[in-house]
């Protein structure tokens, strides 16, 4: 993530850079099995639908033998790249973007394309904005439908350092640990997600 941060940082050195960094875990099976060398037609990129997230962006891949995944991309002075573990037991997926302004791009929506290539159990979001947290707008973060929110984290690093939105999800049903639950996140520096039940039990 350095190495992506310091090319755009060279060029855009006025101007507010964000980079957004995802971690999943827990792939879903049948979308995992789609980056093993198996003989199937067709690229990784395409049949998984990673075309699809930044359909404008000019894509470079790989794939491992016998299983693993890798692209870099770039679009304009934005890039973004993705890598894949997916071994059942202990399936990774990571995605970072570095570039695009979410002033203008949908975070949510972008984060949406990427869960539908993988439909994770569990990820994190992390969204740095190079400007102080005075300029940062916290209705960029992420908010689903399928997950939900356990914590939700915003911290300044200083004014030259710029700011730090992090939150974590979970897969809503099967693999939610409470069904029961509707789950509701509030802006705070430091906070924690809790439950409509958790808070009516004092929980």
């Amino acid at each position: 993530m350095a190495c992506l941060c310091c090319l755009l940082c060279q060029s855009s050195s006025n101007n507010n850079v964000y980079t957004l960094e995802m971690c999943m875990t827990g792939l879903d099976r049948e979308k995992a099995s789609v980056f093993y060398k198996n003989g199937e037609t067709g690229s990784m990129t395409d049949n998984s639908g990673i075309r699809k997230i930044l359909p404008q962006s000019q894509i470079c891949d790989f794939e491992f033998e016998p299983c693993g995944y890798s692209m870099n991309s770039i679009e304009g002075d934005a890039i973004s790249t993705i890598h894949v573990t997916p071994e059942d037991g202990f399936s990774y997926a990571s995605f970072e973007a570095v570039g695009y302004d979410f002033n203008t791009i949908d975070l949510s929506q972008l984060v949406t394309r990427v869960l539908s290539c993988f439909e994770p159990k569990q990820f994190s979001v992390a969204v740095h904005s190079s400007v102080g947290v005075n300029a940062y707008k916290p209705e960029i973060s992420v908010d689903l439908e399928d997950y939900g929110c356990r914590e939700r984290t915003f911290e300044s690093l200083g004014e030259e350092s710029g700011t730090v939105m992090y939150q974590t999800f979970e897969k809503l049903g099967k693999y939610c640990g409470s069904p029961r639950s509707t789950l509701k996140c509030e802006w705070s520096s430091n906070n924690s997600c809790s439950s409509e039940d958790e808070k009516d039990e004092g929980i």
